[in-house]
């Protein structure tokens, strides 16, 4: 069974990584914010969001595995 610790710290990288995937995609071809395909932006954060969470369910290294 997984701790609290882990869920808490699956989901900061989750976020983390939200975060990321929009400045990615926001930042290849918007020149002012009025050209962002916000759609798209946050259809790629979430993307990544949910990769974050899959990927960590095969373990965390911030998480030690007797803390599961």
């Amino acid at each position: 069974m997984v701790s609290k610790k882990f869920w808490k710290a699956a989901c900061i990288r989750s976020i983390r990584t939200f975060a990321e995937a929009m400045l990615a995609y926001i930042g290849t071809g918007a020149v002012v914010l009025g050209d962002v395909n916000w759609i798209a932006a946050l259809s790629a954060g979430a993307f990544g969001a949910v990769s974050a969470l899959l990927l960590a369910l095969a373990g965390l290294p911030e998480v030690k595995e007797e803390e599961k």
